[in-house]
């Protein structure tokens, strides 16, 4: 069972690693991670409130693969933005990896995303808003970037409200 004290936290070199592609022959594991990916994700969401994807080496597995549930599990494999629109939003970005602190970012208000499946088929789909910038931070993931690398400025940092969080 994988829990909140999986995932890896700032500062673990792991954390700023490029992720290796999945290959064909991987399919037999990305059940077992996904699995792993969803039952760490639950946990966030019971200690802190928040959580809606998670990238694979957050669990330390370098792999270029996210697990997104928002309103049902979705696997994404090597996934590659083919566009992003010029327009930014600018919002506060959280992280599993640091959950108590809140970033300022800007993010690209739209992506188009190419990727794979857990059946190994071609998809592609489009984000904006919220999930566009959810997937940009998950992606940056699969490339050891951090939120807090992309901060908007030395200012963008702030602590979360410590009262939802439960023991």
């Amino acid at each position: 069972m994988k829990t909140v004290n999986n995932i890896l936290l700032l500062g673990d070199s792991r954390l700023y690693q490029n992720c290796e592609e999945v290959k064909e022959s991987d399919l037999s594991m990305v059940s077992s991670w996904a699995n792993d990916m969803h039952e760490a994700m639950e946990d966030i969401r019971r200690v802190y409130g928040f959580g809606r994807a998670i990238a694979a080496p957050q669990l330390g597995i370098m792999k270029r693969m996210v697990y997104m549930n928002i309103d049902k599990p979705m696997i994404i494999l090597n996934p590659l933005i083919t566009n992003k629109s010029t327009e930014e939003i600018e919002l506060w970005d959280d992280c599993m990896s640091f959950p108590n602190l809140l970033v300022k970012v800007k993010r690209h208000k739209h992506i188009d995303l190419v990727f794979r499946d857990e059946n190994w088929k071609e998809l592609s789909i489009s984000f904006s808003d919220g999930l566009s910038e959810l997937l940009q931070h998950e992606l940056d993931h699969l490339d050891g970037i951090l939120c807090t690398m992309r901060a908007v400025d030395q200012y963008s940092f702030k602590w979360r409200n410590n009262q939802n969080i439960k023991p």
